[in-house]
């Protein structure tokens, strides 16, 4: 039998069995089903909540919509704000720089005068010399047998002259005699006529010798001279920076390269002008001249010379600065800059790089006139980066907008706004 329990509530008892127990309604009394509210107090949150989500999106929507329209409004309707600078004249001195190159004041390749052997050199690679100093000795025994010969040959044109000249000593008593005998009937004019003519070819005769005479001295002068291009010297003061013969070398008179000798201590700087910066360039314009090797070091120079006609295939002009260089801290060949400060010819005025306008219609600039924006067009003269140069299109105390807005066009009115104070200043 199980065990039942017995519950008495307010209205009668009831059983609850623990596990397969019955309950126990009381004879005559009926169960009324139990009441549930949940459920409809939830589905009336959710439509509560929805309807507020939709009422405050839609409020908010509302709101955006409104200050679009209210922005809209403002930006068509203001005044924007920009920065501006001011147009400067450019100065009457134009700095430019520019690559160049260095080269020696005077440079000699020096060749053999002499066919021979090198019997002594006397210098080499890097040494300095004066102008005189013996470079090399020639030996050629042949000459010397040349020169010999020809002093002999000079002596037999000396004695021919003597006897020519006795020839003509005669002819010319002979002449003198007869032609007074002719002259009295007692010598044939025959006679006379032989007499006179034979004078005159002694007479040519002298002359013949005295030209072999002359053109004999003048071989043997050569002769000497070419002794003299046996002894190799040094043409001017400088330094040897090349040499292609050696003790015993051969060389032959004309065709042997021997030495080059530079005179260093002066040097001689090229540098290519373009063409816009070549006009107001004359002998006299100051020059530095730097080398990246020394950085701490300038080497001031003037302009001596240009080549006044522009090369047609660069269109640049050569010129050329004399840079002393009494310390030979300066060498030929080496790469350098020089900053030339050349007198402006035209004027043109800088204007910063940050308002420069590039469109469809080719570069302007956006010049501010009693608020009122003008677009200006302008010509570059010359690009440092941050600053331009132009050469019209602007005058000197101009504003221009500084990085003006896309949409800023002929006729837009802006406001020009204050320069920002400097650190520790008072606004």
């Amino acid at each position: 039998m199980s065990e039942v329990r017995v519950r008495i509530d307010g209205d009668g008892l009831n059983e609850r069995p623990d596990s397969d127990s019955r309950i126990v309604e009381p004879p005559g009394k009926q169960t009324r089903p139990r009441r549930r509210y949940g459920g409809v107090w939830f589905g009336a949150a959710m439509v509560l909540l929805v309807a507020g989500g939709l009422s405050l999106g839609g409020w908010r929507h509302y709101q955006a919509a409104r200050e679009l329209a209210d922005s809209a409004e403002q930006a068509r309707t203001a005044i924007p704000e920009v920065r501006v600078a001011t147009v400067r004249a450019s100065g009457d001195v134009m700095k430019v720089t520019l690559p160049a190159t260095t080269t020696a004041f005077e440079a000699a390749n020096i060749f053999a005068r002499a066919s021979g052997y090198i019997e002594k050199r006397h210098v080499d690679i890097g040494d300095r010399v004066k102008k005189g100093d013996l470079l090399a000795e020639i030996t050629a025994p042949e000459l010397d047998q040349q020169i010999a010969q020809a002093q002999a040959t000079l002596a037999q044109n000396q004695a021919a002259l003597q006897q020519a000249q006795a020839s003509r000593e005669l002819a010319d008593v002979t002449n003198s005699r007869d032609s007074n005998l002719v002259k009295q009937g007692w010598l044939t004019a025959q006679q006379g006529d032989n007499d006179r003519l034979t004078l005159r070819a002694q007479q040519a005769a002298v002359n013949v010798a005295q030209s072999n005479i002359t053109a004999q001295e003048a071989q043997i002068r050569v002769l000497e001279q070419e002794k003299a291009y046996q002894r190799v010297v040094a043409p001017f003061d400088g330094v040897i920076t090349q040499r292609n013969v050696d003790n015993g070398s051969l060389v032959q008179a004309g065709s042997t390269f021997m030495f080059t000798l530079m005179h260093a201590n002066v040097i001689r700087t090229q540098v290519f002008i373009p063409q816009d910066e070549a006009f107001g360039v004359a002998p006299g314009v100051d020059a530095d001249i730097r080398v990246p090797e020394v950085p701490d070091r300038t080497f001031p120079g003037k302009v001596t010379r240009i080549a006044t006609a522009l090369q047609p295939g660069s269109r640049t002009l050569l010129t050329e600065i004399d840079v002393p260089n009494p310390d030979n801290s300066l060498s030929p060949g080496i790469y350098c800059t020089v900053e030339l400060s050349i007198p402006r010819k035209t004027p043109s005025m800088s204007v910063s790089a940050d308002a420069l306008i590039f469109n469809q219609n080719d570069l302007h600039v956006a010049v501010v006139r009693d608020g009122i924006v003008h677009l200006q067009k302008v010509s570059i003269a010359r690009d440092f980066g941050t600053s331009i140069e132009v050469r019209d299109g602007v005058k000197p105390g101009d504003q221009v907008v500084l990085n003006p807005p896309v949409n800023l066009v002929e006729g837009s009115k802006v406001a020009i706004r204050k320069p920002d104070a400097a650190p520790g200043e008072e606004t």
